[in-house]
């Protein structure tokens, strides 16, 4: 494999991995936004209390 190709494989690679970590980066940002909304939410409801607690039996 001659230098040129090499550089540029590296550099795609390179590139393709920048852009994956941008995009996990962006869904992180929204996924944490939307977890602030929903406590917002559920801090703004009729019946704060429902929720809380779970009674389950076996």
């Amino acid at each position: 494999m001659d230098i040129a190709a090499l550089s540029t494989s590296m550099s795609q690679t390179s590139l393709a991995q920048a852009v994956g970590i941008k995009v996990l980066s962006l869904a992180k940002e929204q996924a944490v936004q939307q977890g602030n909304d929903f406590v917002k939410m559920m801090e703004q409801s009729v019946t704060p209390n429902l929720g809380k607690t779970i009674d389950i039996r076996v």
